[in-house]
């Protein structure tokens, strides 16, 4: 409905913290689609039907969310909650957001392990993960296509994938390189990097909001040094307490440590969205630490895809595997280890979005869309586009070609990929109806091959 043609002529009454939580609660079961579904079914739900924020400020915190490392629908919700209803509104949201998918993710990855050499499971994961394949090259054509509108951008993009792909350089390297370049490519080619923040601009309003373009910064939104230099020590504490207690049990060596180490470090070196934290879990999880082969980064991104949440979710699925197969305690509590694993990595994935939000969200309150801000994400962005095709390529080969350029090519994944690419690009299909049946068809050439 076109709110534009009501009689919408009074702002919503107030909305309790017990109906925020309903909210986020659903919003948490319901976020599918990934990063750009999650953010219109917030902008559907929030700006349009309840009007509890107006577009002008739903995009600038989206914009400042973009700037962030990390999820940032999650973060988006974070934001929101926190605008609302302070403090712990933000943590409800940011959590009902991520909890759901932890606890499906989780018992879909024991199913996976405990029963993955199963022809059923064997056969779907055969079929989705050539989907898989065509998911993230779509991912790179649609982020591409709204980031590289410029010829400089396009050999940010280009230099990114020579350097991850030829060079084998690491992945916070890149990222850290591209926003130097885009830091001063804003001073110096301002026309160029403008454009890293952009997500439109406000159409027709759909009605008076609770929280409205002029609605004045609530108190506890007010920035203050006080409050900067609070959430920043009680962020700090709160991750060295989860370190130290991972280190005083298992030691600094000991895995679940390692992963407290390398998925904080992944919070904070992963700009551009979900996808851009693959490449960098890849080299980490399968390459460093070895905690996951290839072929189970495939599968964790695939049920990654077909839960709700964030799909930095993945996260969850390298700790759950990472800690079931290194026994951590013991054969008998391989289950009891995974879990471990999948909460460690959650945590220590999850902490900086809150406190990036509850750091620098005072501040945007007061500014609006600044070069300075933005440019450093336009060659963020630009990069990240170069790495995810770096990552597409990874995956083709390991679908087609599963025991090396040597062996056979796996003609019918092909098919498979070609067809669900085809189905996203062309027709617009949604990943979910895309993934369920390149899992009907894998089922189908496996159970066929069964027979012959």
């Amino acid at each position: 409905m076109d709110a534009s043609n009501t009689e919408i002529t009074r702002a919503p009454d107030r909305v309790s913290f017990a109906e925020a939580f309903r909210f986020w609660l659903k919003l948490g079961f319901i976020s599918f689609g990934g990063p750009t579904g999650q953010i219109a079914i917030m902008h559907q739900e929030l700006v349009e039907r309840r009007r509890w924020i107006s577009e002008g400020r739903f995009l600038h915190a989206l914009n400042y969310c973009m700037v962030l490392p990390g999820p940032e629908a999650q973060q988006l919700a974070t934001y929101i909650g926190w605008l609302m209803h302070r403090t712990w509104g933000g943590v409800v949201a940011g959590g009902l957001f991520v909890l759901p998918s932890v606890f499906i993710l989780i018992a879909l990855t024991w199913v996976y392990l405990a029963y993955g050499s199963v022809p059923l499971i064997a056969g779907m994961f055969y079929g989705i993960k050539p989907a898989v394949t065509a998911i993230v090259l779509a991912a790179a054509h649609r982020i591409g296509s709204r980031a590289l509108r410029h010829p400089a951008l396009w050999a940010v993009a280009a230099v990114a994938f020579v350097a991850i792909f030829a060079f084998r350089l690491p992945f916070p390297a890149i990222v850290i390189a591209a926003g130097v370049v885009g830091h001063f490519g804003g001073r110096f080619a301002p026309a160029v990097f403008a454009t890293g923040s952009g997500h439109g601009s406000s159409k027709t309003g759909f009605g008076p909001c609770l929280i409205d373009d002029s609605t004045p910064t609530p108190e506890h939104a007010r920035f203050s040094w006080a409050k900067l230099w609070g959430y920043l020590a009680a962020g700090v504490a709160l991750w060295s307490l989860g370190i130290g207690a991972l280190c005083a049990v298992f030691g600094w060596p000991g895995t679940l440590t390692q992963m407290g180490w390398f998925f904080t470090k992944a919070a904070l070196l992963t700009f551009g969205g979900a996808y851009a934290v693959l490449p960098y879990v890849y080299q980490g999880g399968v390459e460093q630490y070895q905690w996951l082969t290839a072929a189970q980064m495939i599968d964790g991104l695939a049920l990654g895809e077909t839960t709700p949440g964030p799909l930095i979710m993945v996260v969850a699925f390298a700790g759950f595997v990472g800690a079931w197969t290194g026994e951590l305690f013991g054969p008998e509590s391989q289950a009891l280890a995974g879990v471990a694993g999948a909460v460690v990595a959650t945590y220590f994935t999850f902490l900086p979005s809150f406190i990036f939000i509850f750091m620098g969200a005072p501040f945007v309150e007061t500014t609006h869309g600044n070069i300075k801000f933005t440019a450093p994400l336009t060659g963020i962005t630009a990069a990240v586009v170069g790495v995810i095709v770096n990552l597409a390529v990874f995956f083709a080969y390991h679908v087609l070609w599963p025991r090396g350029f040597d062996g056979p090519f796996e003609w019918i994944s092909a098919l498979i990929g070609a067809a669900a690419f085809a189905a996203m690009f062309r027709y617009k299909a949604g990943i979910m109806s895309v993934v369920g049946a390149a899992a009907l068809a894998g089922l189908v050439v496996t159970l066929a091959r069964s027979f012959l």
